[in-house]
């Protein structure tokens, strides 16, 4: 048997090549207006509100000048070693996911959105040794920035395709399964036709 590919394959593995180096290309982009935005939100409120300073926004949003040393949202989870690390497993865990799953329709966008969040992040965390969290919403929410709602709506994009990605391939198995069946019942009662 020969190792060469047939044209087809060779046309599939290129074009999945491709399809994969656009969804790379958009989460880039992404990634860099996540950190753009976010690194320009942080200095503007730097350069506005001195630290622990607050100011009403809108009704039931103020903006606030506060450092964080946790995760997000103040989760704070011990030393900044156990953070980097977190940080570091989850970043890997995810490109790893989407190298594997690049071809999937919109998967760009949420692995740009939690990238850009963590990056947006890490750069306070070496710049500063904290983050800044500048966004307080009422009934006692701790503050956030834009990072920190980025990888928020990241997850819950990340959730929503996976979840309909498999729902789909679910319904694609099921409706091959009762196709087979319905094929066989024919075949089985074309045989029993034939006997009798």
């Amino acid at each position: 048997m020969s190792s060469q590919r047939t044209p087809s394959a060779a046309a599939d593995a290129a074009s999945t090549r491709r399809a994969t180096r656009t969804a790379a290309l958009r989460a880039l982009a992404v990634v860099a207006l996540v950190v753009a935005l976010d690194q320009l939100s942080k200095h503007l409120l730097e350069s506005s509100l001195r630290s622990g300073e607050e100011s009403k926004l809108i009704p039931g949003v103020a903006l606030v000048n506060t450092r964080n040393r946790g995760i997000a949202f103040g989760v704070q989870p011990g030393s900044g070693l156990l953070v980097s690390v977190v940080i570091v497993l989850a970043l890997l865990a995810l490109l790893v996911y989407f190298l594997r799953n690049a071809t999937r329709p919109l998967i760009w966008l949420p692995t740009g959105l939690l990238f850009g969040g963590a990056i947006g992040n890490v750069i306070d965390r070496v710049r500063e040794g904290a983050v800044t969290d500048f966004i307080k919403l009422p009934l006692g929410w701790p503050p956030f920035n834009l990072a920190d709602a980025s990888i928020t709506v990241g997850v819950i994009l990340l959730v929503a395709l996976v979840g309909r990605d498999d729902a789909t391939r679910r319904r694609a198995r099921t409706q091959t399964a009762r196709s087979g069946d319905g094929r066989a019942g024919a075949e089985h009662s074309g045989e029993s036709r034939l006997r009798g």
